[in-house]
């Protein structure tokens, strides 16, 4: 599915704002001799007026192409960069630019100044394109970029109504089925390990949660869902307040591997045996969701299929830019092991 990109400047804007010819501002775009220094400035001074972008395409014909892409992570707590997410992400789409010329620039920006900073980096032709990872909800890097005319791809959305192309998981859909698989087994204390309440995917897996929760007639309760951060730490800390506000808890769905994992922890320590006291089921199926004792029943991502995808739209969008936004929703799958 897509929607209508706002409008960019066109090179014919500055041109007009310039009071130049379009063969001119081309000229200044690519840094040809034959013009003076005078009308050059001008130019400049329109192109920066109006935001303008030369086309990537174009560029390319012309011998200015950076071949390289960024990989942008907007995380302000370091710690998260050491969990399973992050390496995975990397990988799958490292191994799908592998057969291309491009290059991957891993690159941090969590602030205003440095976003402002990546956005002048990125313009200044440094990057031909941007894939987006952890954005939340409000932030602006996403319309500072589509604004700025650079080919951006996010893994992920801010919202139900995104306007910039995206790659996503089912999120809702993975949860749903996993809160399904429990309740069919018999739970019906089943607590929740949420992620960060201002990012979409987090939104979504306590909306699957809750969506099956309805048809098998059990009711929803706020107590029983804490908030995680994505990491094996916060699952620690939140499986123990979740089994302080609820002893007869039988089940709990966490939101990523990670926090699976620190639930699992902690469930060993308050010594609730598991799966026979206590079922739990991830989300992500990375690495992590092996070694751990007994085998984590996960959602998994195709999180390969998901970084090819994101490489693939980003490379096209930076050969054409498109009419429309594109918007990708790949499928999940519940893998079955011991913990539920």
């Amino acid at each position: 599915m897509g929607r209508q990109r706002p409008g960019t400047p066109t090179l014919e804007e500055v041109a007009a704002l310039a009071g130049v010819g379009r063969g001119t501002v081309s000229r200044v775009v690519n840094n040809a001799a034959g013009v003076r220094d005078s009308t050059r400035r001008t130019v400049q001074r329109a192109i920066a007026e109006l935001g303008y972008v030369p086309n990537l395409a174009a560029r390319s014909l012309a011998g200015h192409r950076a071949d390289a892409v960024a990989l942008v992570m907007t995380e302000t707590d370091w710690r998260l960069f050491g969990e399973p997410f992050f390496t995975e992400i990397v990988h799958s789409v490292g191994d799908a630019l592998t057969d291309t010329p491009v290059q991957l620039l891993l690159t941090l920006v969590r602030s205003d100044t440095e976003r402002q900073r990546f956005v002048e980096y990125a313009r200044g032709g440094r990057v031909d394109g941007v894939l987006l990872m952890s954005v939340h909800a409000e932030d602006p890097l996403p319309d500072m970029l589509a604004k700025a005319g650079l080919p951006t791809v996010m893994l992920g959305r801010r919202s139900g109504d995104e306007s910039v192309t995206y790659v996503d998981a089912d999120n809702a859909g993975g949860a749903r089925d996993a809160v399904t698989h429990l309740l069919k087994g018999g739970r019906d204390t089943i607590g929740v390990i949420g992620g960060p309440p201002d990012m979409y995917v987090a939104q979504c897996r306590l909306r699957g949660y809750r969506e099956a929760l309805e048809p098998a007639g059990v009711e929803f309760r706020s107590s029983l869902v804490v908030e995680g951060d994505f990491s094996e730490e916060s699952g620690h800390r939140a499986m123990r307040d979740l089994l302080a506000r609820h002893p007869e808890l039988d089940a709990v769905f966490a939101a990523s591997d990670s926090m699976a994992a620190g639930a699992l922890n902690a469930l060993r320590a308050a010594g609730r045996r598991v799966p026979e006291d206590v079922a739990v089921i991830g989300f992500d199926d990375f690495q992590p969701a092996r070694p751990t004792d007994p085998p984590l029943t996960t959602v998994r991502q195709p999180l390969e299929a998901i970084g090819r995808t994101m490489v693939r739209l980003l490379l096209e969008e930076m050969e054409e830019s498109p009419a429309a936004w594109r918007h990708v929703i790949l499928p999940t799958e519940l893998v079955l092991r011991d913990t539920a």
